[in-house]
């Protein structure tokens, strides 16, 4: 019977570096990219997207004329995308991770989707947690979406000072609106949400603020009012039966 033979590993360090060599590099190349609004070539090998990702898969079919367009993603993010498809790794940093994540998602490669959400929870700040509340509603991250809004309602002032709150979709600033734990006044957050109208809403604050007020819209006029745990205490709140929660 035929001995089946042994598996032997060299060191993993030299592959990978000459690999990344292969990153971007014309020479050898058979593809190009015209990647992003600023429209910067990026060089790579067909068979090696290929075989990592159904998305490069399909979109390198045979026929398949170089140079391939893509407009919409940025050239930072498309370049940390290759790194990882020819690396298995990635360097992600804090003001790009988030375009990183998108493309991940949008290419289907969940791997680097975990490592990019990852990232976000150890770096989310002020300055991120909109914009990454946004890509987890966009995307269905709910993981994502519920660290973000657990994390506005600890800071609350300052996340909606930002302009990344001012950029929210409708759908986004709901989750945020409807929550009972932000630590801010009621005045306070009403005008957030007018600022937030006046930037460009896309649905009008009277309905996001009757579902942040009724909790669940119509369906909820008979339930008893709470004052959010921000909101200061007002003479008139005796007439309504408010309540802290």
């Amino acid at each position: 019977m035929e001995n089946p033979g042994l598996v032997v590993r060299g060191q993993a360090a030299p592959f990978s570096t000459a690999l990344r060599s292969l990153i971007n590099n014309p020479q050898y190349s058979d593809i190009c990219f015209v990647v992003g609004q600023e429209r910067q070539e990026v060089f790579a090998h067909r068979c090696l997207l290929a075989c990592r990702c159904n998305f490069f898969q399909r979109l390198l079919g045979p026929g398949v004329p170089s140079p391939v367009v893509l407009s919409t993603v940025p050239a930072e993010a498309f370049l940390a995308v290759l790194e990882f498809l020819y690396t298995n790794s990635v360097k992600l940093h804090q003001h790009s991770v988030l375009e990183v994540l998108t493309t991940a998602v949008e290419y289907g490669l969940e791997e680097l989707r975990e490592l990019c959400l990852e990232f976000v929870v150890k770096v989310l700040d002020v300055e991120l947690v909109c914009e990454a509340l946004q890509v987890a509603v966009t995307f269905g991250l709910g993981s994502l979406q519920e660290r973000c809004i657990a994390f506005i309602e600890a800071h609350s002032q300052e996340a909606l000072r930002t302009r990344g709150f001012l950029e929210l979709s409708a759908t986004a600033l709901l989750p945020v609106l409807r929550s009972d734990k932000l630590c801010v006044d009621e005045t306070e957050l009403v005008q957030a949400a007018r600022s937030w109208a006046r930037v460009g809403a896309v649905e009008q604050i009277v309905e996001a603020w009757k579902c942040h007020a009724l909790r669940r819209g119509d369906a909820a006029r008979s339930a008893p009012c709470r004052r959010r745990r921000g909101t200061r205490p007002r003479d008139h709140h005796r007439f309504l039966d408010l309540r802290f929660k």
